[in-house]
């Protein structure tokens, strides 16, 4: 079973977002996927802007590039802080990461 079929996203749209208060600052999604995650100066990682901006707000969303979803998708399953969110746009269900059913 494919990424894209475990997750339902019959070319739905996803976003991820990063629970700062779990994250351990360890940079696996930074090295996964560094077009979507980003470590900041407080050594905590961020998702950032289709523009590559960092998004610092809490709770901050971005979408997930569909040829990118492997690599956030494994960024989630390897965070050792276990903070990384995977959600469909639609109904903000999480599909990936410690909320996924």
């Amino acid at each position: 079973m494919t990424v894209q079929e475990e997750a339902g996203a019959g070319g739905e749209a996803l976003e991820v977002w990063i629970d700062q208060d779990l994250c351990t600052g360890d940079g696996i999604c930074v090295q996964y996927a560094p077009e979507v995650f980003e470590l900041d100066i407080d050594g905590l990682a961020y998702v950032k802007s289709p523009g590559d901006e960092l998004l610092q707000a809490p709770g901050a969303t971005t979408p997930v590039p569909l040829p990118l979803l492997t690599d956030v998708v494994d960024s989630a399953k390897e965070c050792p802080g276990d903070c990384i969110h995977v959600r469909r746009v639609s109904d903000r269900v999480e599909v990936f990461g410690p909320d996924a059913e």
